[in-house]
């Protein structure tokens, strides 16, 4: 039942008013970006599912972007206590949507009555706001012209409001065919996160008279302030007031190009087809947020244990023996590895889902698979989506018989990647979804892949326009750079969806909207236009390949996608795509995991070192710091750049055995994390207010950033410094690398500290308990090792509490969860009350670890004062441990970084207790009594 069947109604049904006479807004006394004199609210009715359906009329209409669409329908409903929903689309006929199959949700009903054949304009009888009202929000409307706000019911504030007043800097409601606009009033001191994918120069807060347009390109993310791969028409606004914060989301659910105009005290959004489908999340957390908006787009995919190790990738492993080569070097220096890529080098000539006979010859990568696999480590290629035109290609003859392709006048469109000539696979097609997946399953028979990376998917094109093969030219040249357009191609400007009125800002430069990808007045299955259809290409082919590879072995699929769109995290990860080796683009590359964490992709990570040109040395020691924390940590580089894997200077590698000896240490951490994003979408690197909401300084914070709650990650971005200033939220905050130092801020400070070439700065919070376990080269030896719990406390706190949690399960299962004999779930607790220290574990379904072993062996405890008692009763369950001879106490006194007179004064302990042997999947309780110092 929605939640607003619990509230009174406030509005009147049936027919509300017939509309007053308004003044066309083209008048000569307004200012002439103003179009339209919007629509007037004719009737609302209530439906059968508790929502409301209304009917909208314009009320003058213009030529400026088309005609406008005379009659609309307005649908709104409560889904959820915490989600709204607002639809707007042609009353009369069918709009392009993002497919229901594609992104389930539910359908808005249809209205019942005929349409007025006229409408005489009088005074309206309904001139007040009328209210509809739900568990968390309100949503409000006025009649003529017609405007709607939503506000939060605990505080009353508006939180979109699309009222045009005549001071107003935008437009009342226009809905043409090809231009949709609508707009909302914002405060000035709302922070703002989102509408991606774009390479954010000055942060993850988004900039008042900056561009933002959404449209997948294959622009490189060098490119500041311009739309790339992904697609993401979401934004969280986060807002202090008086001192509590308050978080809400907003998407349009719309492919369509769009650009969205964010002028500081409001937002616009100039889209240029399909409906208006507003999704409201109440919030009020960040958190919370996330958690809503992924409710609704799908919930991240969850990922194998493997995936969260090492991944090394090069374009340009030109044979088998140089990858052979590169896994071997890693084990020589030591260095953490545990999945090896190909590019597209293992192809025979750039061909999909085939192996290149002399360079990648079939037995030779099979038996060296057996190798890696053997080990427990991984193998993953690429794939395009262009198939090569090659009628001795079976790959394409097969696709030909099964007619898969995306069709321009009736035969399949001609475009331009690596392999040449290439047609495009419509994964909008249940044809070509099969046969995508029998030629996955063929591949996989005869390279058994861990996963797939499928790239150029925006899609990519060469060329653009209508081509044809050109006779006697060799298409690509072996000689010239393969993404010269080598096709015989014309302009495609004759119908309105390849040149539409409005002019997004695409490629930053209002570039047509074919340029260089599908023509978008080719067509898709059913008549679905490209034009409709584009920025969920990437999108459809990763749910298509999702569903091949969940078929092969009942494996968890692992899926690599450069283009995503609302509701990939749902099936695949993300990089961000090609960034150069430069200190700014290390910079940039925190903004853009942030953002994709809010998106609902939390397995995210750049290129570290960069794609091209190569890194300095320097450049590389601090990326990989940096990239050790990446969710998604992998190493590629561009087929034209000098080799840099993480072992080619002896420098990068001592920063690299560092780095990611932390991360496979911390791995039990991140996999439970990542168990918490498939649960509630939680991100798994995360802006510092998310949580800190009330601490105002870290809402622009860009250059720092959390692993789920308590770990923070201060990494070094600029070149020769050997030092870094970081902000550090109100608490305590020990040193991951070494824990007897702490960070005492108590209302917040910026602390500068030291950060000599091979060290990264990497803290966890009060509060915390963060499993760990003892590293190793790889993933799957790592996971073997014995556990540590560490426990912090507040310094100086007679009182204190803590938790954490982890996530154990056989990790390549497809589902992610409890209940199936092959999982366990741990919830440490731990509290401090006047020197007393307790640490407990609650264990759901604890089988599953106590048939792999897994045991506590250390505690580390921070923040506590006193001492060590002479006579120390330990007791575990009850018992007393202090006459076993493998326990062994350690105290250490912790030494406080940019102490004050306060901190001068105070001492305060680490407490370690080794030798322990305690089952992970049973519950158990540890308990102890400090002493008084002096």
């Amino acid at each position: 039942m929605s939640s607003s069947s619990f509230y009174p109604l406030l509005v009147i049904f049936s027919i509300l008013t017939t509309c007053w006479g308004v003044k066309a807004s083209d008048s000569s006394s307004k200012p002439p970006e103003k179009i339209g004199a919007g629509y007037c609210l004719l009737s609302v009715e209530e439906t059968g599912d508790g929502g409301l359906l209304g009917l909208l009329e314009v009320n003058k209409k213009n030529s400026v972007y088309g005609s406008d669409i005379k009659h609309l329908q307005l649908y709104i409903k409560h889904e959820t206590e915490q989600r709204l929903r607002v639809h707007i689309t042609d009353a009369t006929k069918p709009r392009w949507e993002v497919p229901y199959n594609l992104l389930p949700r539910s359908s808005p009903p249809s209205l019942k009555k005929a349409l007025p054949k006229s409408t005489k304009r009088k005074a309206p009888s309904l001139v007040t706001p009328m209210e509809y009202s739900g568990s968390e929000l309100i949503f409000s409307f006025t009649t003529n012209p017609f405007g709607f706000a939503v506000r939060r019911k605990s505080n009353n504030d508006v939180l979109f409001n699309t009222t045009a007043y005549s001071s107003s800097a935008f437009n009342n409601l226009i809905f043409k065919d090809q231009y949709l606009e609508v707009s909302t009033s914002l405060p000035s001191s709302a922070s703002l996160y989102g509408l991606g994918e774009n390479t954010q120069p000055h942060g993850i807060k988004i900039r008042p008279k900056e561009p933002y347009t959404l449209y997948t390109t294959d622009a490189s993310a060098i490119n500041l302030n311009t739309d790339l791969y992904g697609a993401h028409p979401v934004y969280m606004d986060l807002r202090n007031l008086n001192g509590k914060a308050f978080a809400h989301g907003v998407l349009l659910l719309n492919s369509n190009g769009m650009d969205v105009v964010y002028r500081g005290d409001s937002l616009t959004y100039k889209v240029i087809g399909g409906v208006l489908d507003f999704f409201f999340f109440a919030g009020e957390s960040p958190l919370a947020v996330v958690d809503q908006y992924t409710e609704l787009i799908g919930r991240p995919a969850p990922m194998p244990y493997w995936a969260f190790g090492f991944h090394q990738c090069r374009w340009g492993y030109h044979n088998l023996s140089v990858v052979e080569d590169v896994v071997a070097n890693y084990e020589k220096a030591k260095i953490p590895l545990d999945v090896i890529w190909n590019d597209d080098d293992h192809m025979d000539f750039h061909k999909d889902f085939t192996l290149n006979p002399i360079a990648y010859p079939r037995q030779k990568l099979e038996a060296f698979l057996d190798r890696i696999h053997s080990k427990g480590m991984k193998y993953i290629v690429l794939i395009d989506p262009g198939i090569a035109v090659n009628s001795s290609y079976g790959v394409y003859n097969r696709a030909m018989a099964d007619d898969v392709f995306i069709k321009y006048e009736g035969e399949p469109y001609l475009a331009q990647v690596w392999p040449g000539a290439v047609y495009f696979p419509d994964f909008l097609n249940p044809k070509t979804v099969t046969w995508w997946g029998d030629e996955i399953k063929r591949f996989h028979e005869m390279v058994p892949v861990d996963g797939l990376w499928i790239d150029m998917n925006e899609a990519s094109n060469f060329c653009s326009g209508k081509c044809v093969i050109p006779q006697g030219i060799k298409c690509p040249s072996v000689t010239g750079p393969g993404w010269e357009c080598c096709l015989d191609c014309k302009n495609i400007t004759k119908t309105r969806w390849d040149d539409p009125p409005y002019k997004i800002n695409a490629s930053g430069k209002v570039a047509p909207i074919g340029f260089k990808t599908i023509a978008t007045s080719a067509s898709h299955y059913n008549g679905v236009l490209e034009y409709d259809a584009h920025s969920i290409y990437g999108f459809s082919q990763a749910v298509a390949t999702h569903k091949a590879l969940e078929s092969l072995q009942g494996k968890r699929p692992f899926i690599l996608s450069r283009s995503t769109f609302v509701g990939s995290g749902k099936y695949a990860a993300h990089w961000t795509g090609d960034n150069q080796g430069t200190w700014n683009d290390l910079r940039y590359s925190i903004s853009t995991m942030l953002n994709f964490g809010i998106f609902g992709v939390p397995m995210v990570g750049s290129d570290i070192c960069g794609f091209y040109p190569q890194p300095t040395e320097e450049l590389c020691n601090r990326w990989i710091e940096l990239g050790a924390f990446y969710p998604f940590s992998r190493d590629h580089a561009n087929y034209y750049s000098p080799r840099q894997e993480l072992y080619q200077w002896a420098t990068v590698a001592e920063s690299a055995r560092n780095a990611l000896g932390m991360r496979y240490k911390l791995l039990p951490y991140l996999y439970s994390l990542s168990f918490e994003a498939h649960v509630s979408g939680a991100p798994i690197a995360r802006p510092l207010f998310f949580t800190f909401p009330n601490y105002v300084e870290c809402y622009g914070l860009s250059t720092q950033f959390l692993l789920g709650r308590s770990v923070m990650v201060s990494p070094v971005l600029e070149q020769g410094a050997t030092n870094v200033t970081a902000l550090f939220p109100p608490g305590s905050w020990y040193s991951m690398f070494d824990m007897s130092h702490v960070v005492n801020s108590k209302e917040g400070a910026n602390v500068t500290l030291d950060a000599p070439l091979h060290v990264v700065n990497v803290h966890v919070y009060q509060n915390s308990i963060i499993p760990m376990q003892q590293g190793g080269l790889i993933s799957k030896e790592a996971r073997m090792t014995p556990f540590t719990l560490v426990v912090t406390f507040p310094v100086g706190a007679e009182e204190g509490d803590a938790e954490g949690s982890l996530f154990l399960d056989e990790d390549e299962l497809p589902e992610m969860k409890l209940g199936n004999d092959k999982s366990t779930l741990v919830s440490f607790y731990a509290t401090l009350n006047k020197k007393a220290v307790k640490v407990w574990s609650k264990v759901q379904e604890g089988d599953f670890a106590l048939t792999k072993g897994w045991a506590i062996e250390k505690l580390t405890v921070l923040g506590l004062d006193g001492v060590i008692a002479a006579g120390l009763e330990l007791m575990i369950d009850g018992n007393p441990v202090l006459d076993l001879p493998d326990v062994e106490i350690t105290t250490t006194d912790l030494n406080f970084v940019a102490k004050d007179d306060e901190d001068a004064t105070m001492k305060s302990l680490m407490v370690e207790i080794k030798g322990l042997n305690i089952p992970v999947g049973k519950d158990f309780a540890m308990s102890w009594k400090m002493g008084f110092s002096g």
